[in-house]
């Protein structure tokens, strides 16, 4: 059992590095699920990169795993609003009200998956 959890361990740093790095090569795609009434809008999308880097560094540094988990679920819980109001918008900022229907439960799978960590990490 602990042998899965490492792999997931690593596939989710993995993951949050890669989309990390994305809030810095594609910013624009991030734009619509800022709300509007943020100011400093590119900034708070290269300040949640820098986070989602970060946590996936931290998480595969055994002292400080358990410490990124909880900011990952934290990170998710902080972004969930977004998902929601993603699937209720007139308009859904990843494009398209399926494609919001689908994304939403995926923010449930990664806190399942950053918790797991947790518990799960030596």
């Amino acid at each position: 059992m602990k042998v899965a959890w490492k792999i997931l361990q690593v596939g989710l740093s993995l993951f949050l590095i890669y989309a990390g790095i994305q809030h810095f090569l594609k910013p624009v795609f991030y734009e619509p699920f800022v709300p509007h009434f943020l100011p400093l809008k590119t900034t708070i999308i290269y300040i949640s990169g820098i986070i989602e880097i970060l946590l996936g560094i931290f998480m595969c540094i055994p002292k400080y795993t358990k410490t990124a988990a909880v900011g990952v679920i934290l990170l998710m819980l902080l972004f969930l609003p977004i998902h929601v109001w993603d699937v209720i918008s007139d308009t859904p900022a990843i494009g398209s009200h399926r494609a919001a229907l689908i994304r939403l439960p995926f923010q449930f799978v990664f806190i399942g998956w950053a918790y797991g960590v947790k518990r799960f990490s030596s």
